[in-house]
C-alpha cells in the first residue's frame, strides 16, 4: 500500500470512527486502493445484533457528507459500506478484537495440541495471544503461528 493510501486511511478512521460510535457501530476495517474504475474506498462496519442495509446506506450517507465536508481524499472516489459478511478473513490483530465470542476457523503454522486447523469461539486476543475455546478446551495461540484465520459460520 502506497503512503498516499495510508494517510487517507488514517485520515478516514478517525473520522468514520466517531460517526460510527454515535451510531452503535463498529468500524471493523477500511481499504482504499485503485481499482478498475478509479478509487475504491471499502468501509467494513459491525454491530452486536447485526448490520441491515438501511445500516449501510444511513452509514454511507453520512459518511459520504463527512468525508466531502472534511477531508481531501484526492480527486474521486467509489465508496462502498458493507458488513463483514459470513466468512470475513481476519487479517489484522484488531479484527481479532472485534469479532470476539464468534465463531472461527483458524489454520497455524505449526500444529498445537496436534491440530493445525481448529475451529471454536473466539475468546480473546491479548498480548499476540489469541484464547480459543474448541469444545471443553481453551486452546492458546500465538498470532504470529495464525497462517490464516476467518469467522465460521
Amino acid at each position: 500500500m502506497d503512503q498516499r493510501s495510508k494517510k487517507v486511511i488514517a485520515e478516514i478512521e478517525m473520522l468514520a470512527k466517531l460517526l460510527l460510535a454515535s451510531e452503535g457501530v463498529t468500524l471493523i476495517d477500511i481499504e482504499y486502493r485503485r481499482e478498475s474504475p478509479g478509487r475504491t474506498l471499502r468501509v467494513i462496519i459491525d454491530k452486536h445484533d447485526g448490520v441491515t442495509l438501511d445500516d449501510c446506506t444511513e452509514i454511507g450517507n453520512q459518511l459520504g457528507d463527512l468525508l466531502d465536508a472534511k477531508l481531501n481524499v484526492y480527486g474521486p472516489y467509489n465508496m462502498e459500506i458493507s458488513s463483514p459478511g459470513l466468512n470475513f478473513r481476519l487479517t489484522k490483530p484488531r479484527h481479532f478484537l472485534c469479532f470476539e465470542g464468534r465463531q472461527v476457523a483458524i489454520r497455524l503454522d505449526s500444529a498445537v495440541g496436534g491440530k493445525e486447523d481448529l475451529k471454536g469461539t473466539l475468546m480473546e486476543f491479548s498480548d499476540g495471544m489469541v484464547t480459543l475455546a474448541v469444545g471443553q478446551e481453551i486452546v492458546a495461540i500465538a498470532y504470529e503461528n495464525i497462517v490464516t484465520a476467518h469467522l465460521n459460520y
